[in-house]
């Protein structure tokens, strides 16, 4: 091909990523950045279908100087940006959930995800965590840093058994083996009750480790039954899910007649309280400690979808603690999402 015709092949390119550009910009000032990300993630496939071709990779950088002297000012188009634009288009080209969540997404979330992890699962995992709960850069960086994935991915639970496998992924994402509840300013010895009031009084830092889909439902849930009462220490609601979620605290380690009593009472919810359209209840048993083999084992004897976490709690130093958002500020954030 002559360097003639890729010339003229060059500039109606760089015309078309311009008028693309321009579209985007006006249409971004009635919508949130997604039409900008669109916009990247098709110039990435432009550039990545030319220079596969007759271009060569040498022209991002000539690309780069052009798009920069047309929108001066404008953020976005160094080279290092036109490559990630066209890594990104590639590495979702044939993954249209990914296509969905990066669509959705502010573009530097989706760089750092992309260039921070190769894995398809974590990636999915930290696209979709950060489009639910809505992270900052800085929350995304800090939880890619402390392997937020590896937390929920090392959650004990029956779903394999108790759910269809469509399903348990799904339901998974949800939890984590580990929940940090230094926030609820405790004692560092202290009771299930002690545990359970503080967790209430504080639920909307609560909500903010669990997850913005899980609703309140109520402390000491009240279940009758053949004349007699069971209390289930929180109930929630999951709104994705469409499933109740029982929690039972545990101030010591894991029994496996922990589970026998949960598996009681998610079958009580079921048959009770549980509206046809509900999707099945689901236990979560939050201990201070426990034996994996154990857990194991004690699972395998329960017919209800249950998982085991821990929870790890430390006081926090004065300093820190008053740096902490108020009930206010996060209920502001949750109204806001």
């Amino acid at each position: 091909m002559s360097s003639e015709i890729i010339n003229k092949d060059y500039i109606s390119t760089l015309k078309l990523l311009k008028e693309r550009i321009v579209q985007a910009q006006y249409r971004s000032y009635s919508a949130v950045n997604s039409e900008m990300v669109l916009a990247y993630l098709d110039i990435g496939k432009t550039i990545s279908e030319k220079t596969k071709g007759a271009w060569g990779t040498s022209v991002i950088k000539q690309l780069s100087k052009d798009l920069q002297a047309e929108f001066i000012g404008m953020k976005g188009f160094s080279e290092r940006n036109l490559r990630l634009m066209r890594f990104v288009y590639e590495e979702t080209t044939n993954n249209t959930i990914w296509q969905q969540l990066v669509a959705k997404l502010h573009w530097g979330h989706t760089v750092m995800i992309f260039s921070k992890i190769k894995d398809k699962q974590q990636r999915e995992f930290y696209l979709q965590k950060t489009k639910e709960q809505a992270w900052s850069r800085s929350i995304l960086e800090e939880k890619i840093k402390i392997d937020l994935y590896s937390q929920h991915k090392s959650f004990q639970h029956n779903f394999d058994n108790a759910l269809s496998k469509t399903d348990i992924a799904k339901y998974t994402m949800q939890f984590k083996d580990e929940y940090d509840l230094s926030f609820l300013n405790l004692p560092n010895h202290h009771s299930e009750r002690e545990l359970e009031n503080a967790i209430v009084s504080n639920i909307t830092k609560m909500l903010g480790q669990f997850g913005a889909d899980f609703a309140f439902m109520g402390q000491q849930f009240r279940l009758e039954f053949d004349d007699k009462e069971y209390f289930i220490d929180l109930l929630f609601y999951h709104r994705k899910l469409k499933s109740m979620i029982a929690i039972e605290l545990k101030v010591n380690e894991f029994k496996p007649e922990y589970s026998q009593q949960l598996n009681w009472y998610l079958h009580l919810l079921d048959k009770t309280i549980k509206y046809p359209e509900d999707n099945a209840s689901i236990g979560i048993l939050l201990c201070k400690t426990k034996s994996q083999l154990t857990v194991e084992y004690a699972l395998e004897i329960v017919n209800k979808p249950m998982g085991v976490a821990t929870y790890n709690y430390s006081q926090l130093p004065t300093e820190i603690a008053k740096s902490l958002p108020s009930e206010d500020q996060f209920k502001q954030i949750f109204d806001n999402k």
